[in-house]
């Protein structure tokens, strides 16, 4: 049985001018504006930790907070463009016959409309967004993927260290594309393999799985 191969959105299958370094930037600047409490290591906190914090102090701020990160991926739409290689991968994945899914931080509506607009109509069986589960790295989202192809062992294709870190803690195979080896084992994450190329990734699950 093939295994499920599941992409992150950006800078994986879609690239786009989205920069969750200013993202980020932007809603701690609002939580610090706003006197949500945090201790001494919250710089380096994801996104996702300081909106739970921001919920956490006053509920209504962390609406306030997606706000910022919608608003963000919808400008980054208009200028996302399939990333060099991700459509060659996944029509001779497809072709393959491997099922494949996305899985992905973003809002459901801005994922769903960028794979459109980048030509991935078709190929996905699955989409799983922040609308259906917490964000990466927590792995609920692998929890779901999990029960919709059940059996099935699954490789969690990703640009970021959270890609690999959610893989890692929901048990999946992690593969880096155009990763920073230096950052991913900073942060504790071990992909089976970095590529440069998505094109590569066919051949390589090929042999990985021999």
């Amino acid at each position: 049985m093939r295994p499920l191969c599941v992409f992150d959105l950006d800078h994986t299958l879609v690239r786009s001018p989205l920069d969750l370094v200013r993202v980020k930037r932007e809603i701690r600047a609002l939580v610090d504006l706003e006197g949500v409490p945090l201790p001494a290591g919250a710089a380096t906190w994801t996104i996702g930790q300081l909106i739970e914090a921001a919920r956490a102090h006053r509920a209504p701020l962390a609406a306030t907070c997606w706000a910022i990160c919608l608003e963000h991926e919808e400008q980054a739409l208009a200028a996302a463009a399939a990333e060099p290689g991700a459509r060659e991968a996944v029509e001779a994945l497809h072709a393959a016959g491997y099922p494949l899914a996305v899985w992905t931080n973003n809002a459901r509506a801005i994922a769903e409309r960028a794979l459109g607009a980048c030509g991935f109509d078709g190929y996905f069986q699955r989409l799983v967004s922040r609308d259906e589960a917490a964000l990466k790295p927590d792995p609920a989202g692998l929890r779901l993927l999990e029960a919709a192809f059940p059996g099935r062992r699954i490789w969690v294709v990703g640009d970021s260290w959270v890609d690999g870190a959610a893989a890692h803690a929901g048990g999946a195979a992690f593969i880096a594309y155009g990763a920073d080896p230096a950052e991913l084992a900073r942060r504790g994450v071990a992909p089976r393999v970095v590529l440069q190329d998505l094109r590569h990734l066919p051949a390589w699950l090929r042999t990985a799985a021999c």
